[in-house]
Parts: structure tokens; C-alpha cells; sequence
């Protein structure tokens, strides 16, 4: 699911408004916990984001974290 936004070098989306879409692969793990957290809780407000995290449970972040933060 991921990946096939963050997993496109250069990629930028144009909803809700046009932006460089950061790579995951080799994040620290921390980041992409808190970066998932803060969206489902609403401190970050991207729909699709905030959509996609509210479905995750803690160990789907935690998995999901060590994933991307072991891929370069």
C-alpha cells in the first residue's frame, strides 16, 4: 500500500493540493510511528493519510516502520 506512493522517486500528488511525496524507505522506524500516529489521532491532516492510518493498529505501525525503515 505503501509504496505505491511513497516508493516513487521524485512523486509528487496533486490531492489536496500538489506536493513532494517524502520516501520511506530508510526513515528511522521512530519517525514513521510518530508520523502514523499523529495522523490518526488528527495532529496531521492529509485525508488519504489520516484515512489509511486510522486503519492500522499499533503493531501494523510498528511492522510497517521496521519495513520501511530497513529499505534504503
Amino acid at each position: 500500500m505503501c509504496v505505491g506512493c511513497h516508493g516513487i522517486p521524485g512523486y509528487r500528488t496533486a490531492f489536496p493540493v500538489v506536493y513532494h511525496v517524502p520516501k520511506l524507505g530508510g526513515q528511522h522506524p521512530e519517525y514513521i510511528i510518530a508520523a502514523l500516529q499523529a495522523y490518526k489521532n488528527g495532529d496531521r491532516s492529509h485525508p488519504s493519510m489520516r484515512a489509511i492510518a486510522a486503519s492500522l493498529s499499533e503493531q501494523d505501525m510498528a511492522d510497517l516502520a521496521a519495513y520501511y525503515g530497513g529499505a534504503q
